[in-house]
């Protein structure tokens, strides 16, 4: 192999952002144009490129309006692109929920709703349900984001404190004909757990989110307490009448990614091995488990002979005990560096696909076999680091960081390791 270990995966991560990008998985997925009106919705880190391509590709009349995260807007002529706060909601986001159930009211069965949904749009479609408010939805949510709750437990939680996920939307639109076009950035790529599903029906129950509440400690503010114990949050089920006319399409999902990047593993020579698409749990034990697999293969040729990368996607967690800059992918990062102890040849990357892990704009880091060297000759102490949930931190300290700005799509964390 002629390409250098941290070269190759970088285009690695680009081909598995590139896979997901809506210009390329959008247009075959357009549905015909119906008799009536075309209205576009969505929300997502992903929903403004989504729109765009929808309009390049679409001939006759429509209108509508998304909300993507701030800094991923991208222009539109004929719909609305509104930004507003990714991952703890604001009023930009309470706003522009209210005005897309506006826009569904009134639909006839004549009538078409294109529904562009990504990775993120649980937050920007923050409209709290009855005895909620937006303080409530933004101090539950950063309790969430701190709990180690799996994706699929905090959109159970947040389906049922809303007035327009879970279902609600696609409700909204009846008589009207639905098209879901997904984005995934979930594990399993359940539609219900992409951005809370606004669209589709849940099956999961007010009981369900107390039971998780309860299991990851989370105070709830009263209101939000009396509508889950009451059963007033309750979604839109399977089989409701007013959702027969919604059809769901995943237009790019984290599996696609990773065989894009398996690809360009296998062009320069090098056997990829993916280890799976949905890998969650803590971070920082997932990058135990991917170094003891990586000093297997380097040790023993198994499961695969190097030279070799390890691919792998999902979305791990993050239990904050600390006061760093944390990031569920420099977290898994640090922990794997520390786990390999410097073995030789075996470099990787991980990064969010959407260009943000955690609260920083940054989208991951890159791990080398003298990155714990370079940290204790920088002064830094890597335990302590990752006691401390500060792997941006760390790798930004060493000039490792990978940021790559809005990349426009979402299907979650990316994870390769090069095995030489």
């Amino acid at each position: 192999m002629t390409t250098p270990p941290r070269e190759l995966l970088a285009q690695m991560f680009a081909a598995a952002v590139n896979a997901a990008q809506p210009e390329h998985c959008i247009p075959p997925h357009l549905p015909a144009p119906p008799r009536g009106r075309t209205v576009v919705i969505g929300a997502g880190k992903a929903s403004a490129a989504m729109a765009q391509a929808l309009e390049r590709h679409w001939a006759g009349p429509l209108s509508g309006v998304v909300v993507t995260r701030y800094g991923y807007a991208v222009p539109c002529e004929r719909i609305e692109i509104v930004e507003a706060a990714h991952p703890v909601p604001d009023a930009a986001g309470h706003g522009a929920a209210a005005r897309v159930l506006t826009l569904v009211d009134g639909l006839s069965a004549d009538d078409l709703v294109i529904c562009l949904i990504s990775g993120g749009g649980s937050a920007l479609l923050p409209l709290p349900g009855a005895g909620v408010t937006l303080a409530d939805k933004q101090a539950i949510n950063r309790a969430l984001l701190k709990s180690g709750a799996t994706i699929s437990e905090m959109n159970c939680v947040r389906r049922h404190l809303s007035a327009i996920k879970g279902g609600r939307l696609a409700a909204a639109c009846h008589p009207a004909r639905v098209v879901n076009l997904l984005i995934s950035d979930v594990p399993g790529d359940n539609p219900i757990d992409i951005a809370s599903g606004p669209t589709v029906a849940d099956p999961t129950t007010c009981a369900d989110a107390l039971e998780i509440v309860r299991r990851h400690g989370i105070e709830l503010p009263a209101g939000a307490r009396a509508l889950l114990e009451s059963g007033a949050g309750e979604t839109v089920k399977p089989g409701d009448p007013r959702l027969a006319g919604v059809s769901t399409h995943l237009v790019a999902t984290p599996q696609q990614a990773l065989e894009a990047a398996a690809r360009v593993a296998e062009a320069a020579g090098v056997r990829a091995l993916i280890l799976g698409d949905s890998i969650e749990g803590e971070a920082r034990d997932v990058g135990k488990v991917i170094a003891a697999i990586a000093l297997q293969v380097k040790r023993h040729g198994q499961p695969v002979a190097a030279p070799c990368v390890l691919l792998s996607g999902g979305e791990t967690t993050v239990t904050v005990r600390g006061q760093g800059r944390g990031g569920r992918n420099v977290e898994f990062l640090l922990a794997l560096a520390i786990a390999l102890d410097g073995a030789p040849d075996i470099h990787a990357v991980a990064g969010d696909t959407d260009g943000v892990d955690g609260l920083e704009d940054i989208a991951g880091a890159f791990v080398t076999p003298d990155t714990l060297a370079r940290a204790w000759a920088a002064g830094l102490r890597p335990r302590d680091r990752l006691d401390d949930n500060d792997g941006h931190g760390f790798f930004e300290a060493l000039g490792d960081s990978l940021v790559t700005g809005p990349t426009l799509t979402n299907v979650n964390d990316f994870r390769a390791v090069w095995v030489g």
